[in-house]
């Protein structure tokens, strides 16, 4: 499941990181991220993603 996972967030980003923790503080950290720069948002999605 999670490969499914990483697989999403190279595509979209926080919809990756929505599928792991919710609309909690880390998904809106990711729009952030993704919105300031495509690659920021994938490292921080895989990394929550990876974490758990």
């Amino acid at each position: 499941m999670d490969l499914i996972r990483i697989l999403i967030a190279i595509l979209l980003p926080p919809l990756g990181v929505f599928l792991q923790v919710g609309l909690g503080g880390a998904f809106w950290i990711n729009i952030l991220l993704t919105l300031l720069g495509y690659i920021p948002g994938i490292v921080h999605a895989v990394w929550i993603i990876a974490r758990r």
